[in-house]
């Protein structure tokens, strides 16, 4: 699905919406989600800084949450922050400033599925509530495989849907009244904010998308489930 028309590309709507909703983004994400995206985060973060990782890339790093929080951890890694959105880039570069983590992490603006990156160029690779705004969702995947070195781990956060009912009722109620309200509100972009919470509703099953990493080439894949379900970790090996 797109955020505003059929006419566009969902490429070219996904980098207006976040250029447009980027100064409000982390706000609005910390409100939304009562801060608990932080801890989500967190749990990605303590796996990643299991294994030795020199080299470490962020796609859809958005305003640098995941990068800055994982070069805090990960002293002696360098961590590329890669996004399609330049407004939301140009936030993460004044956080990484003021985090004196500039020579830390390197940004790059572009799309997953065709990032310029040299095959298994990276230990790790991590991505946060971002691959359901990818154009092609399993051209995206494939594309972050190619560019993990062998042996190398994906990490992908994302939202899902809760399996009980009375659970799923009362968070269907927030994702598409609530937040799409304060969200427009903040943001003065309404359409972002249901397009966000309909975009976990067309996302893959998490049966699915474990079939999908498996087709791309990931072995030994599992998913971690968050909060009842409201979110999932997935991870897979090169």
């Amino acid at each position: 699905m797109k955020p505003y028309n059929n006419k566009e590309s969902k490429k070219d709507q996904v980098k207006r919406m976040f250029n447009t909703i980027a100064p409000s983004y982390d706000l609005l994400n910390h409100i939304l989600s009562f801060g608990i995206d932080h801890i989500w985060r967190r749990r990605v973060i303590n796996r990643v800084c299991k294994q030795s990782a020199s080299d470490i890339l962020d796609v859809a790093t958005g305003t640098g949450d995941m990068a800055i929080s994982l070069s805090k951890r990960n002293k002696f890694s360098h961590i590329v922050g890669y996004d399609l959105s330049d407004g939301m880039l140009e936030v993460a570069r004044a956080k990484i400033d003021a985090a004196g983590l500039a020579s830390n992490i390197s940004l790059k603006q572009g799309e997953a599925e065709h990032m310029p990156f040299s095959e298994s160029s990276f230990d790790v690779v991590t991505v946060a509530f971002g691959v359901r705004n990818f154009h092609d969702l399993e051209g995206g995947v494939r594309e972050m495989t190619r560019v993990l070195k062998s042996d190398g781990k994906l990490y992908i956060l994302e939202f899902s849907t809760p399996k009980n009912k009375i659970f799923r009722t009362i968070y269907c109620l927030y994702s598409h009244k609530v937040l799409p309200f304060i969200g427009g509100l903040i943001s003065k972009d309404r359409k972002a904010y249901q397009y966000l919470p309909e975009s976990v509703d067309e996302f893959p099953s998490v049966e699915t998308f474990l079939e999908l990493m498996g087709r791309v080439g990931l072995n030994n894949n599992k998913s971690i489930s968050l909060m009842g379900g409201v979110a999932q970790i997935y991870i897979g090996e090169k």
